[in-house]
């Protein structure tokens, strides 16, 4: 299967394992049209597409302000993850490479925050209960404050988490969100089979979470499907819900990643001590494993 974006018909993605075992040479015929004549014949206009809108909204001043697709790039904080520098075209990346990029992508969290802090102001730690001393009224003495010590890393144990907020996912991929305008059922049956390849390529523990909070009298359910833990939320929780909760839970002894691009629940991921990974970013971490995974079969082949 070859999976293709619906923005501009790239190839993003391939499953060639029943290929491998089945294949044979053919011959095939050339397209009848190409791209341009292709665009033509359906007459699309993405300016004049207003429910699919090309454009942006980027945050100024603390207000949200639309910005033309074509002038998106004057106006962006960070470089855009859709686009590799062309000095990387088609040089295989290696495992440190990969490492690499995933440290830019942690170094985006306390630029995230960075944003924020300009835009709403410096954020401070409110304090709950803190005592008041005025001799007038208590009779008591401040005491010495003693000198702040540093903080220490967190020690973890054990292994490696990674939640996933599953429709976020579908509908911030392009295949995936495809497949659901056809059948979400046949969405989230390949997220949790691409999610179970990833796992057994990263050796995390993944914990796939879909929205079931509108369904009646729903109990929640956690099943295990192969290698992953797929969760269904309960009635009146929603998915954001129960990955902070979850999550601030496990990354007390844990290192615990959140895949998700819904922004609130970002800001949220942060302050409980786990790392958030965007839908992007985590879009190019599952196609490196799998094309790490089609490279073992095609050497056994």
């Amino acid at each position: 299967k070859v999976q293709l974006s619906m923005k501009d018909g790239a190839v993003i993605g391939v499953e060639a394992g029943n290929w491998l075992l089945n294949h044979t040479e053919r011959t095939l015929p050339l397209p009848a049209l190409n791209e341009e004549d292709a665009v033509a014949r359906i007459g699309y206009n993405a300016d004049a597409d207003l429910e699919n809108s090309a454009d942006s909204i980027f945050c100024s001043g603390g207000v949200g302000v639309l910005v033309p697709w074509y002038e998106v790039e004057a106006h962006m904080h960070l470089e855009s993850v859709f686009s590799a520098p062309a000095s990387d075209a088609g040089v295989e990346r290696t495992p440190a490479e990969r490492a690499a990029d995933y440290v830019k992508g942690v170094a985006t969290d306390k630029e995230l925050m960075a944003i924020f802090e300009r835009t709403y102001g410096k954020i401070k730690q409110r304090e709950f209960n803190r005592p008041v001393y005025n001799p007038s009224v208590t009779g008591s003495v401040k005491p010495k404050e003693e000198k702040a010590r540093p903080a220490k890393t967190p020690a973890y144990s054990g292994k490696e988490y990674l939640l996933v907020d599953g429709y976020n996912i579908i509908f911030a991929w392009d295949e995936l969100a495809g497949r659901a305008a056809e059948s979400l059922d046949i969405a989230r049956e390949e997220l949790i089979r691409r999610l179970c390849s990833y796992q057994g390529y990263s050796g995390c523990e993944v914990i796939l979470v879909f929205d079931a909070y509108k369904v009646k009298k729903n109990p929640g359910t956690v099943e295990k499907f192969r290698n992953i833990s797929v969760v269904y939320t309960k009635e009146a929780e929603t998915a954001d819900t129960y990955i902070e909760r979850v999550s601030h839970e496990l990354s007390k002894n844990h290192r615990v990643r959140v895949a998700t691009s819904d922004g609130s629940e970002q800001m949220i991921i942060l302050g409980s001590g786990a790392l958030r990974i965007p839908a992007a970013a985590f879009h190019k971490e599952v196609r490196d494993a799998e094309k790490a995974i089609f490279e073992i079969l095609s050497q056994e082949h």
